[in-house]
């Protein structure tokens, strides 16, 4: 539960691609406290488990608190300097206190318990993965920090369950620890009203700095959290409406709006309205309309209703059937009941709202449109500097942008518009991409006899028709531009005034639209549900250049990317200097005494299967976000199914040992070839499976991740197996490995999907697994050996037989 809270608290108060950071410090922080209790082995005696359980969950959960404030104190940033670096390793030491406690306890349960381990482990993956749901109901009734102080309390708990469980005598002393276990009912029951208590004030633990500004409490009118988000909704103020891409020909005006802002860091505009449409004006002057200007227009679909802005401008124009299709319930709240009184957008005839995700929910409804308009839909986060794994929603891949076409009546458009950096390509140019990549997918001879594109100050508008525009149409979306002194980037009958944008445009297969994409310094390449990473647009190889640092006169998302980058790699940095400092150093002495075989091998092996089930974990969780429609989803859902099914692969190793090559050979290969045959069925699948409801989605997850689960669970204890048949001393050290591989291979995992694509990250995680037999092998022959040694030295005089017996 902490895991997951921690990344969505991290997604509003800093960026969303370092969700995977805390996934990476959380296994640190398990790894670094299983360390610890082997390293002080001498401490923790069996006969005060009952003592050191408790005063290790009471540490958990006292930390926790601690942690939760200190953390929103702590100023990241995003900036490449010495500073972030500092600041970055403050926060994830601080991240890592509370996981350090929880290895400590863990730890000791399962090596210190009288109990069988099997009973031990089970357990805990039922706690594990109820935590894992759990926290969604968790998240959806309170805010992010007052959730973590939950936790706190829950910790709290488990500890006095420890404290008696009669497991053992207490010691007589007066460290901090036996202070801790003294207090401990006062500590439980101070950690439940700081929980309580912050949960019923907004002036208790909160985000202050977000995204690099101060928010203050009495700037919000609303203030609420679910389990993939944050709105806010500000106080009332009379300014000039707020425009997406105004034109130079806006008359001057004001009204009465309010700031609707999710995670901090994307604002749309919630403006009074009290029914009359003709007050709302201005919206005519807003490039992102454009595509109303196409007459006979009735029927339209809104892509993420925000604060209404859409919905309200495709009314104005005419339209008398409008569907708002958002994901977020709160937003639908706000508008239907918090602020009816503000804007009475839910009171219009004709207008209706589902909440549910857009492609779901395009998939599975039997209507048609006219126009389907979806602008800006993302967060300014996720495409500036927020631009890995847990941004993408699946709105920008060509198998999403096929879904709308296919709900488009024959002379129906789809209007989507983004940021644009005049005198730069980016996200124009993976815009026009995409839909020239998915005309061509929908069978379109001259993709760009479909397409029109124009732009107003920062934001540029493209709108893809499902039919080559007509001439009327064409006529009167060029009248209209010229009009409110719109820039025309596309026309059918005209040259791009971008060289790119005219080569990108002018592809009539895929082949031809590949090489237009190549050899730019951006990626143009259009987005698929295989590597939906339509934000990202940098080539990692840009790195390298020795002038890398030049790209930040770039204007538009580019350097947004390259800092997002650059934090990567600091936090890579970081992570390396954690894991070296408190895992590999400190146990190297359990491997110095281990001969070579079982040093190389056992390294080779924890190594392997730490990276593997990492590689497959974030390959399965970017997959799976796509196909649940949000991050949060599918980080609860994946791992819940993970944990689950590897802890029943772990059990069942307990029955069906792996002994013998023919058995180790067939796991290694039936778990690899799993794996490598996902990118090829599973696709095909969750496209069909595409319009079915959120729950139906998620049990073809759990199923999905099952065998892979089952399969990846042998790995961890029959290595221990195959390495304590030769010695038990340096178990440790492969135990340190398999976790500081895990927390590695997080990172590695996120930029591999990106630069190639998330099926060659599965690809990677399978091939781990073919590649662990080797090494498998090598230890169970050193096993063997060792065996026959042992059993030599017992009975040294005894001659060898002339006859070997039957066996």
């Amino acid at each position: 539960m902490l895991q997951i809270i921690e990344t969505r608290i991290i997604s509003v108060i800093s960026w969303y691609h370092l969700a995977f950071f805390v996934i990476s410090i959380a296994m640190f922080g398990l790894t670094a406290g299983a360390v610890f209790v082997y390293l002080r082995r001498e401490r923790f005696r069996p006969e005060q488990l009952s003592y050191d359980l408790a005063v290790a969950a009471l540490a958990f959960a006292l930390t926790t608190d601690l942690a939760m404030l200190v953390q929103l104190t702590l100023v990241t940033g995003a900036s490449p300097s010495l500073t972030s670096l500092v600041a970055w390793a403050e926060f994830a030491l601080c991240l890592a206190v509370p996981f350090f406690f929880s290895g400590v306890v863990v730890s000791l349960a399962l090596t210190r318990s009288p109990y069988a381990i099997g009973n031990v482990y089970g357990a805990d993956l039922i706690g594990a993965a109820a935590g894992c749901i759990g926290v969604l109901v968790l998240l959806n009734v309170m805010s992010g920090p007052s959730a973590v102080l939950w936790v706190g309390a829950l910790i709290g708990l488990a500890a006095l369950g420890f404290a008696g469980s009669g497991l053992g005598t207490l010691p007589e002393a007066t460290s901090l620890g036996s202070k801790l276990f003294r207090y401990r009912r006062s500590i439980v029951t101070g950690c439940l009203l700081f929980a309580i208590a912050n949960t019923l004030t907004i002036y208790g633990v909160r985000p202050t700095i977000i995204k690099d500004h101060v928010e203050r409490p009495a700037d919000l009118a609303y203030d609420r959290w679910n389990s993939f988000s944050r709105i806010t909704v500000s106080r009332s103020e009379t300014v000039s409406p707020a425009m997406f891409g105004a034109s130079p020909r806006l008359p001057h005006s004001t009204i009465e709006q309010r700031a609707l802002n999710i995670d901090g860091g994307a604002g749309t505009a919630l403006y009074r309205f009290d029914g009359i449409l003709a007050n709302l004006g201005f919206l005519r002057y807003d490039v992102t309309n454009l595509a109303y200007a196409i007459p006979d227009l009735k029927t339209g679909a809104v892509i993420g209703v925000g604060g209404g802005r859409d919905v309200l401008s495709q009314r104005l124009f005419g339209l008398s059937d409008v569907t708002g299709v958002e994901i977020n319930p709160i937003i639908i709240d706000v508008l239907e009941r918090h602020f009816s009184g503000y804007t009475a957008i839910a009171t219009l005839d004709g207008v209706k709202f589902e909440v549910d995700e857009a492609r779901s929910w395009f998939a599975r409804t039997p209507r048609s449109f006219d126009v389907i308009q979806m602008s800006l839909i993302d967060t300014w986060a996720a495409t500036g500097a927020g631009a890995f794994t847990l941004t993408e929603n699946g709105l920008y891949t060509v198998e999403a942008w096929q879904r709308f076409l296919d709900r488009l009546n024959p002379s129906g458009l789809f209007t989507v518009s983004r940021w644009y950096a005049p005198g730069e390509v980016n996200e124009t140019g993976r815009l026009v991409s995409l839909a020239v990549a998915t005309l061509l997918a929908s069978g379109a001879a001259k993709p760009r006899r479909h397409l029109f594109l124009a732009a107003a100050g920062k934001v540029a508008t493209l709108i893809v028709t499902k039919s080559p525009l007509s001439l009327a149409a064409l006529r009167a979306l060029e009248d209209a531009a010229k009009a409110n002194e719109f820039t025309v980037l596309l026309s059918p009958d005209t040259s791009a005034p971008s060289a790119v944008l005219e080569k990108i445009v002018s592809a009539t297969d895929r082949r031809m639209l590949d090489r237009a994409t190549a050899g730019f310094y951006l990626d143009l390449t259009p987005p698929t549900d295989a590597r939906p990473f339509f934000f990202n647009q940098l080539w990692f190889a840009t790195l390298f250049d020795a002038d890398v640092f030049s790209h930040f006169t770039h204007t538009g998302v580019f350097a947004g990317n390259l800092v997002a980058t650059l934090t990567l790699a600091m936090l890579v940095l970081i992570s390396v200097a954690l894991v070296a400092a408190t895992i590999i150093v400190p146990l190297q002495p359990t491997v110095r005494e281990a001969g070579w075989q079982l040093a190389v091998g056992g390294t080779v092996y924890f190594v392997l299967i730490g990276s593997g089930f990492m590689m497959v974990e974030i390959a399965l969780l970017q997959r799976m976000s796509v196909f649940l429609g949000h991050p949060v989803y599918a980080l609860s859902v994946v791992l819940f199914s993970l944990i689950l099914w590897a802890g029943f692969g772990s059990l069942a190793s307990e029955r069906m040992r792996l002994a013998g090559t023919g058995k180790l050979l067939a796991w290694s290969v039936a778990s690899a070839a799993y794996l490598f045959a996902l990118p090829f069925w599973l696709p095909p699948l969750l496209l069909d499976l595409d319009g079915a409801g959120l729950l139906v989605r998620a049990g073809l997850c759990v199923l999905v991740l099952a065998p892979a689960g089952v399969l990846m669970g042998f790995g961890f204890p029959t290595g221990m197996r195959l390495v304590s048949a030769i010695s038990a001393g340096p178990t440790p050290w492969f135990w340190g490995i398999n976790g500081a591989a895990g927390v590695l291979a997080a990172s590695v995992a996120v930029a591999t999907s990106i630069a190639f694509s998330i099926d060659t990250t599965l690809r990677i995680g399978a091939a781990c697994y073919l590649l662990v037999a080797a090494p498998a092998m090598l230890l169970m022959s050193a096993g063997a050996r060792s065996s026959h040694t042992a059993l030599r030295s017992l009975h040294p005089s005894e001659p060898k037989p002339a006859i070997e017996p039957n066996k």
